[in-house]
């Protein structure tokens, strides 16, 4: 049995390095195709990239789904458990709830693309009823990892003499605030509700993004990571739809990043490190519709430092009242400095999606199709004919 299970570990982590790499190759593949028939045959070079993201689009949705698959297979293995320290309560009290919530907003998700198409005067209703049920399971997600906090965290003589329980819920509740009214007054002049092709794209740069994530160049002992460019889809398309529609999609996101690599000893520290860590890739957009700002690299690069600093900021105050024990395990007194000191990795995941921003918005033809895509939908309908 033994052996079994760390063969089966084994195989997990084989088959998660050959998809990394696999996805590195495609990558590097498509890029490299695309810069020659620019160069030999520049009347195809659009018609290539439209079916060269269509194409990868497709390897995404495959290999991000196959990714999860094997993230939480690996993670309920006995072999994985005894080797983390781990015990069951993990899985039934974090990675269980959590899955439940991924997997219902993903089938309301569905659901609604489906409604908008056939009944669209059911889309606002069915949405407010949608987004009531995920917050309630949110909420209860909380409730459950507050449960493995209170089983295997307090009086643990680690973690539980260095947590400060009080500045973790003000900490997150402040952030939330800022999320929410900066969502809103950023957004004000954003399209109100989702059509079908927003809620298309959201469920492509989500899946991009995830699994970009897997492609780590710099991993971080007690979470984090410094990846290729994975937040770019989402942030892209923040800075396409606006911060409201991007603050939905960066929360899913960040629920999907606490499935893949999960590292939750509070209720609280699991919404500032994943919730409303990624949420703030809303704040992409933040100045797009900003007239004295001329060129678009400028805008996305901008709003991409602001959604990145508002992220550094989750997760200093996660590291500073839930952390603190590595702090001193590591010698520091200033649990402050060590804390901005170890997430300082998120600026440098930041620059890179700030450098792939400026590359990709250079180019007018893919501006051009940004703004066809946010046009609103009203205009692309026909009119009634006339009596």
């Amino acid at each position: 049995m033994l052996v079994n299970s760390l063969l089966a570990t084994y195989a997990f982590d084989t088959a998660e390095s050959v998809i990394l790499w696999l996805t590195v190759g495609v990558l590097a593949a498509l890029i490299v195709a695309g810069v020659v028939i620019y160069f030999a045959k520049r009347s195809i070079a659009g018609a290539y990239a439209k079916y060269a993201v269509l194409g990868f689009v497709g390897y995404a949705l495959v290999a991000g789904i196959t990714m999860l698959a094997l993230q939480l297979s690996k993670r309920t293995n006995p072999a994985y458990l005894e080797d983390k320290w781990l015990n069951a309560d993990v899985v039934n009290y974090v990675l269980v709830p959590l899955l439940v919530v991924f997997s219902y907003a993903l089938i309301c998700g569905v659901v609604l693309f489906v409604i908008s198409k056939k009944k669209p005067i059911f889309l606002k209703p069915l949405a407010i009823t949608f987004g009531a049920h995920c917050g309630a399971g949110i909420i209860a997600a909380g409730v459950t990892i507050g449960i493995y906090f209170t089983r295997h965290i307090v009086d643990d003589g680690y973690y539980s003499d260095y947590t400060n329980q009080l500045a973790l819920y003000l900490s997150a509740a402040a952030l939330i605030v800022i999320l929410v009214v900066g969502a809103l007054v950023l957004g004000y002049r954003d399209k109100k509700s989702f059509d079908s092709r927003s809620i298309a794209l959201a469920g492509i740069c989500i899946a991009m993004s995830f699994v970009l994530s897997y492609v780590k160049l710099w991993d971080m002992p007690f979470g984090g990571s410094i990846t290729l460019v994975s937040l770019f889809p989402v942030m892209l398309y923040a800075y396409t739809y606006g911060t409201k529609k991007g603050l939905l999609i960066g929360f899913i996101y960040g629920l999907m990043q606490a499935m893949q690599d999960p590292y939750i000893i509070h209720p609280a520290q699991f919404l500032l490190d994943y919730p409303i860590a990624f949420a703030f890739v809303a704040f992409a957009g933040a100045f797009k519709n900003i007239g004295a700002l001329k060129f678009p690299q400028v805008k996305f690069a901008l709003g991409a430092i602001m959604a990145g600093s508002l992220r550094f900021v989750a997760h200093l105050f996660s590291g500073v009242f839930a952390f603190g024990a590595n702090a001193a395990a590591e010698g520091f007194d200033n649990f402050w400095l060590y804390s901005a000191t170890y997430n300082s990795y998120v600026f440098v995941d930041i620059a890179l999606v700030v450098v792939a921003g400026v590359l990709v918005l250079s180019s007018k033809a893919f501006i051009k199709q940004l703004e066809s895509y946010a046009a609103d939908k009203k205009k692309e309908e026909p009119k009634p004919e006339e009596n």
